[in-house]
Order: structure tokens, then sequence, then C-alpha cells
């Protein structure tokens, strides 16, 4: 077996005939045209053409040209037989303003985009917010101002309409820790904004955005066999010294019950609006909130990448800090600054993130414990790698075998959970093609499919070959 691998057998494990392995991406990592066919800036515009802001300068103005090369990526994802294909519906193509009128051509090209795929046998599943925010609603005040939950509603009613006869699973956010605390208490991400009481405030209007898009899919969706969902990044966390425990309880707080315990259990933890008394009194929350985001959920998405190590920091030495993404320049934590988190063993991707494949495993049993009767998906789990073009009898390739050995262990996790009875649905592969990866640019590829950023072709890896015979024999190749 390659260097890392498990205790448990990893090859030849069988899937059952229902489990979904796709692939994913998100509207500006792959879209490009951002000013084509009526469509407006979202705050990854506005941020990503900030002096300083990503590596390298780069921005997603043409990222892979996914939106003017849909057919062939489309034919791709056939060819490599994906069962599913999670993408994102940019906000400011479909309604510019963020709020009212809906732009024809933009609506178009997911209406496309979805047809194309049922073509194919790839069902669609859809993410409604992966990030981009219609800059004018961040210019209204963004995610801490209550009104933005109102028109994520009113988008999800308008996409709904389109495309609700077509579509097999609706998500009403991705990574919503990443769009409140990078976004508005960090300041590493879109749009760049260091405000604790605004980090707090937008937790909680994305967390009734997500219930209010709920209500309106459900009122509009011409689908009775369609299914809900929500993805989250949630923290697998290790306890280190005689302050571990601590420290886990409150970035659990902040970091995960923050979002599974309003949407899944219609409250927030006592001790997290204890922990952040100092920062905010919470009276953004209003009467009546808390049963809104209480929707019921028929698949709960989880994104994992790797697992955190903390202690509380005693102040007798310079204070390690780090987060699941590693590129954050304030705390990203409202109220946990005595929280260190310590530099995870190796080995590590390309991003520095260690790789952990049974924080996996803990995070969906740990899940299934707390929810036993809320269906999982692994809807993000991938990995960055320093690739090399190689000359091939064919060209050129691209062999990766550190990705398929990352991919091998971590999809063994996931069987290993579905057999200790976690209801777990299907699994996600990050990205099917190299993308703009946020504030690092194109500086770290995860596809599993090259893109040359000079001529845009694709050139499938080998992990895309292994993924390939994993989706159709539902078995890990051996």
């Amino acid at each position: 077996m390659t260097q890392g691998s498990d205790d448990y057998r990893d090859s030849g494990l069988q899937f059952p005939d229902s489990f979904v392995f796709g692939s994913a991406t998100a509207s500006y990592q792959v879209e490009g045209a951002v000013k084509d066919d009526g469509r407006q800036p979202s705050i990854w515009d506005t941020f990503s053409h900030t002096p300083g802001k990503i590596w390298n300068g780069d921005t997603g103005d043409v990222a892979d040209d996914h939106y003017h090369r849909l057919d062939a990526d489309l034919d791709l994802m056939k060819q490599l037989g994906l069962h599913a294909y999670r993408f994102s519906i940019a906000w400011p193509r479909v309604i510019p303003t963020g709020r009212g009128k809906v732009n024809l051509p933009g609506a178009d090209f997911y209406s496309r985009l979805v047809d194309g795929l049922l073509e194919r046998d790839i069902t669609p599943v859809a993410t409604l917010y992966h990030w981009d925010l219609p800059q004018v609603l961040e210019d209204e005040g963004g995610w801490p101002n209550r009104e933005t939950a109102y028109a994520f509603a009113d988008y999800a009613a308008a996409v709904g309409e389109r495309l609700g006869d077509r579509v097999a699973v609706w998500t009403t956010l991705n990574e919503p820790w990443c769009s409140a605390y990078l976004g508005y208490a960090s300041g590493a991400h879109a749009p760049g904004r260091t405000d604790g009481a605004d980090a707090l405030r937008a937790v909680h209007h994305l967390n009734l955005g997500h219930g209010l898009a709920l209500q309106a899919l459900r009122a509009t969706v011409a689908n009775d066999e369609a299914q809900y969902s929500v993805t989250l990044n949630l923290h697998v966390l290790r306890p280190e010294g005689d302050t571990g425990d601590e420290a886990v309880r409150q970035i659990d707080a902040l970091g995960n019950r923050a979002f599974t315990h309003p949407m899944l259990k219609g409250e927030y933890p006592a001790d997290l609006l204890e922990d952040t008394k100092s920062v905010t009194d919470w009276s953004f929350v209003q009467p009546g909130d808390l049963d809104t985001i209480n929707q019921p959920i028929d698949i709960l998405g989880v994104n994992y990448y790797s697992t955190n190590r903390v202690r509380l920091w005693d102040g007798s030495s310079e204070r390690q800090h780090a987060d699941g993404h590693k590129d954050v320049g304030a705390s990203p934590w409202p109220a946990a600054d005595r929280v260190e988190f310590l530099e995870q063993p190796g080995p590590y991707t390309e991003m520095g993130w260690n790789i952990e494949p049974e924080g996996l495993y803990d995070l969906l049993v740990s899940l299934h414990d707390e929810f036993p009767e809320q269906p999982l998906m692994v809807t993000e789990n991938g990995a960055a790698f320093p690739d090399v073009v190689s000359p091939d009898s064919e060209g050129a390739a691209v062999h990766d075998a550190d990705r398929i050995d990352y991919l091998r262990r971590h999809i063994t996790a996931v069987h290993r959970a579905l057999q200790d009875g976690v209801d777990l649905r299907g699994y996600f592969v990050w990205s099917l093609l190299d993308n703009f990866e946020w504030g690092f640019g194109y500086s770290k590829r995860f596809g599993i499919v090259r893109v040359d950023y000079d001529t845009l072709e694709r050139l499938p890896k080998d992990s895309a070959g292994w993924y390939s015979e994993l989706a159709s024999s539902r078995r890990i190749p051996e």
C-alpha cells in the first residue's frame, strides 16, 4: 500500500447501488464571463480586483471559462461516468441587482446546464449560494443586514420557479461558516470586513436565509421528489493538553453548533450566547426566527478536508493561530481569542492541510450519533497537490498518485462509516476542474481534470480515470 494507508482494508470495497459518486464546482471558481449576458459584480469580483487580496493578483474574470465551454464540460462529465454534478448558481447572474427582475439570459444558462446534465443521465445538484453575493446587496450591508436573508428567499423562489421541475437536490448554502467568519471577521474572504459583531449577525442571517429559502423552494418547486439540503464545513477538533477540552467546546460552539443547532434543533446553544456576550447581545434574533430556520431537510451536506488541534493559550509564548483554511489574517473566531490552533502532524496537502481520513470518519459518526434520523452526504472532499504534466505516449498526462491515494483513503473512511450504520447517501469529489481557489488564485490545483490556464484545455489526470472506475463499479479500485 502507498504511504499513509489505513489499517481498514481499502480496495475492493463495494458501495450500494444507490450510493452516488459525483463531483462539484462553484460558479465564481469556474464560470468566468463575469460581464456577459447581464451579469453584474459579486463581492468576489470586487474583492479579487482589490490589490493585495489574491495571490498573484488573480481574478475569476475568465476562470475555467465554463460559461462558454458548457457543452464540452458536460461531455467530459459524461465521459467520466459521474452519477451527479454539484454546481452553484451565481446570484448576480440570475438577479444582477440582488432583488427584483430576473435576468433571463443568465437564468437560461442554468436551464441549459440542467438540461444538458439530464440528457447525459447525470443528476443535477444545485447550490443557491456559494459565496458570490451581489455587490449591490453588500453595499446595503451584506449578510449582517437582515434584509439580505429576505432577498435570498426571493432569489430562491425565482430559481425554483425556473429549474424546479428538473433539479433533483437543492442546497441552500455552501459553508456559511466561511461566508460569516472569513468574510466579516477575519477579512480573508470577500467582502473582506473585520468586525466580530457583524460576523455573528451574518451567522444568524445566513441561518435565517437558509430557512426562508427552503420555504420559498418548497412553495415553487414543481417536483414532488426534489430533495432539500444545506452544506456545512464542520470542524473536527482534537484537544491538546489540560485545556484542550475547553478549547474544543468554544470552537465547536462557534464553528459547528452555531449552524447545526438552529437548523436541526431550532435553538442557539446557551454556551455560544454566553461565550459571545462581550461581542453582541444577539438582539438581532427576532421572535419566530428559530422556527423559520428549523426547516426539515432531506440531506445534510458535509465538506471535509482536515482536522484542527486546539488548546487554550496561556499567554506565556507567541500564540499560534490557524484555521481549517489556513488563509486568515485577523481571527475568524469572535470571543475565542484565547484558543490556540496548533500545527497538525503531517503529511500535508499543498494547502498545508493535514491528511487525516480518520477525521472524516469521526465527523460522519458524530453527526449520526447526534442526529440519527438525518441522512448525510459528503459534498466536498479532495486535495491540492503540485501536479506535473508529463510526456505520455498519447501526448501528455498528469500522474497524480498522491491525489489517488488521498481519495482512496478518504473514500475508504466513507465506506467504513456506511458499514457502521451512518445513513450516507453519496460522495462528491472536490473538484471536477482545477479552478480559482479563492485567496490562492490559480496557485493551487484541486481538480481531477487539469486546466491549462493559458489555453483553457482540459486534461483528465490519472485520478479522473481512477474516480471514473470507482463511479462505474461503485467499488474502490484494487
